[in-house]
């Protein structure tokens, strides 16, 4: 225990600090995460098993036992069937779709933070009105807009649509952060002669990387997942991505479950890397955007 002496006149007192009180464990909140961790596990630890199995194995083992003749037979099956270019497709959308959210999202968004006017303010109010249209309900307009283009069953078919439903939520985001970066550092850089396009590269872009990560992330994500657009706006084989290639591996091994599921391990890989890398950046930009 720690004593402190308090000076002044008079005599001396002593005050005692009160002890400081031990860290008690939370055990709901431990046993809470523990049945959280459960839940979770067991259907990875299923589909990761399930993967290795033969199909006689399949039928034949208990759901959750580990099997008796592992095999990758599976993967070799799914690898030998044109895995490597709907793998490659997907990368193509998802890469081309986050670079052109993450350009466009941050000039707009810069252009709101820095210039606070009523023509600003309107355009941002009208973005934010993206968020509340389900995709679903747009499907047939951006079909015919598509095909009057003449871009159906091609990539940019993909791309185009997902670059603007990425937009709302990324703006947001960039504008909330941007706002926290102090007027002081913009003012003292332009009375050093700096331009406004000097201002943005290389001061606000420097200070607001957690954000821009959180959204290229964010956004990957969602691409990657894509399901309804590949469907509607694709047709052949060479355009196909990953998500919509998983219902022809289920058409083409409709016996063979471990092949299918299979394919679905494969597939995840890239976005399960994706999260492990930028989880960090991630949860601190929307901790960030969102800290007002």
């Amino acid at each position: 225990m720690t004593a402190h002496t308090a000076h002044g006149h008079g005599p001396a007192k002593i005050i005692r600090s009160r002890p400081t009180t031990a860290a008690r464990p939370n055990v709901l909140g431990g046993a809470a995460a523990f049945v959280w961790l459960l839940i979770v596990s067991v259907p990875l630890y299923w589909i990761l098993i399930t993967s290795l199995r033969t199909q006689q194995g399949f039928f034949g083992e208990s759901p959750l036992a580990f099997p008796t003749d592992p095999t990758l037979d599976n993967y070799r099956t799914v690898l030998a069937n044109d895995f490597g270019r709907y793998l490659s497709n997907s990368f193509i959308v998802t890469i081309s779709a986050v670079v052109l959210v993450v350009a466009s999202g941050y000039l707009c968004a810069y252009t709101v933070a820095r210039s606070p006017n009523k023509k600003t303010r309107t355009m941002f109010n009208v973005m934010l009105l993206g968020l509340a249209i389900p995709l679903q309900a747009t499907i047939i307009p951006i079909y015919l807009m598509i095909v009057k283009a003449g871009l159906y069953d091609n990539l940019l078919a993909i791309i185009l649509p997902s670059v603007a439903f990425a937009l709302p939520i990324t703006v947001l985001i960039l504008v909330n952060f941007l706002r926290d970066i102090p007027v002081q550092l913009y003012e003292a850089m332009r009375i050093d002669g700096a331009s406004e396009w000097e201002v943005m590269v290389k001061l606000a872009i420097p200070l607001s990387r957690p954000a821009i990560v959180t959204v290229a992330i964010y956004s990957g994500l969602n691409i990657w997942n894509g399901f309804l657009f590949p469907l509607v706006l694709t047709q052949s084989p060479e355009t196909r991505v990953l998500p919509l290639a998983l219902t022809s591996y289920q058409g083409m091994f409709t016996i063979n479950v471990p092949a299918i599921i299979a394919a679905v391990v494969l597939s995840s890989l890239p976005v399960i890397a994706l999260y492990i890398l930028g989880r960090r950046q991630l949860l601190a930009g929307m901790t960030a955007g969102f800290g007002k």
